[in-house]
């Protein structure tokens, strides 16, 4: 063989081998996400995440020794929640590490997540605040916080694989167009009718009866000003919308219209007597826009309800601790009044 040619054919195979060893090295290299490490040991075995102490958890502090063994020990506890963006930001934060480590047990994560959504829709097509418990209210259909939208915007991007979540496993993406349409369908049944008209919803629906339903003792059947808003904007994102769906909005859009309270708004002001220090008090203001977390579902007047469970007129009635601890007001529909509506309209 010709020497030319042999060093030729030396140099490919050399080639070859460095890309083969490349390749092997890249394939064995398993790229890490800081905050992705912490929420796998915070997930569940049911593939949901827990809510300790009633609070979100915090990612950004370190995990101890000691905490990441008893996080360890709790992997079979049933106290995965919905609350306050619970599983679903985790969902969330997953399909993103995902996407930018490739590492794919952070995509077992993220596909076990969506089992635990898929598994914890009841039968009305809605989901609890917690599943499986479903003690008191935690067993209601929860539009509180956006919950139930919440899960329903993970399972949307999951069915319509964008957003991170592209290479879901296809079974999991049939299964959560499916879910979907049945989550679409229980927010068309729960929608309040009052005086014969389509209005708005309640932050909680009782799963067999579809009912307004209450939650805490200051949470009483009511319509919300508040968490009516994301259930619109849900609804306003599905493409090609049936009649029903845009008889839905435009009716919850006026209900919103005709609820507003104009000229108010609401100001924390100091105050050494009260025990935080502060106080909450509604002020005039001709420039300002308001709509009340809860309006009585006979008359549509705004209420407000303290620790006690009855309902005052005004918002100084109630005590100072839930006064300052909780939005009584809002200018919620604000924006989807003035901008996300009239697009959607013209769309």
């Amino acid at each position: 063989m010709p020497l030319q040619k042999m060093r030729k054919n030396i140099s490919t195979i050399g080639l070859i081998v460095f890309l083969v060893l490349s390749v092997t090295s890249l394939q064995g290299q398993i790229v890490t996400d800081s905050t992705a490490e912490k929420m796998l040991l915070y997930q569940r075995n049911n593939g949901g995440f827990p809510q300790p102490h009633g609070d979100a958890i915090q990612y950004e502090n370190p995990i101890s020794s000691t905490l990441k063994a008893t996080l360890l020990a709790e992997k079979n506890q049933m106290d995965a929640t919905i609350d306050d963006q619970s599983t679903t930001r985790e969902i969330k934060g997953l399909a993103s590490a995902y996407k930018k480590t490739r590492n794919p047990i952070y995509l077992k994560a993220v596909e076990k997540g969506i089992d635990y959504l898929l598994t914890a829709q009841n039968s009305a097509g809605g989901w609890g605040q917690f599943y499986p418990d479903s003690i008191g209210y935690r067993k209601h259909i929860t539009y509180n916080d956006n919950a139930m939208i919440d899960v329903m915007w993970v399972l949307k991007y999951t069915a319509d694989c964008m957003n991170d979540f592209e290479k879901i496993d296809k079974s999991l993406v049939d299964k959560a167009r499916i879910a979907v349409k049945k989550g679409i369908n229980c927010i068309l049944k729960t929608q309040v009718v009052q005086n014969g008209k389509l209005t708005a919803w309640c932050a909680q629906h009782d799963r067999q009866t579809l009912k307004p339903a209450k939650a805490r003792m200051f949470e009483l059947p009511s319509l919300s000003g508040n968490e009516s808003v994301g259930i619109i904007r849900f609804l306003m994102s599905i493409e090609k919308p049936s009649p029903k769906i845009k008889n839905a909005i435009n009716q919850a859009v006026l209900w919103f219209e005709n609820s507003k309270i104009v000229g108010i708004k609401i100001e924390d002001i100091p105050d050494a007597s009260q025990p935080k220090g502060k106080d909450r008090i509604v002020i005039e203001d001709a420039n300002s826009t308001v709509w009340a977390r809860f309006y009585d579902l006979e008359t549509n007047k705004p209420f407000f309800v303290g620790r006690n469970s009855i309902p005052k007129n005004t918002l100084a009635e109630i005590e100072n601790e839930r006064r300052v601890g909780y939005a009584y007001y809002g200018t919620w529909a604000k924006n989807l009044l003035e901008k996300e509506y009239p697009l959607w309209l013209k769309n």
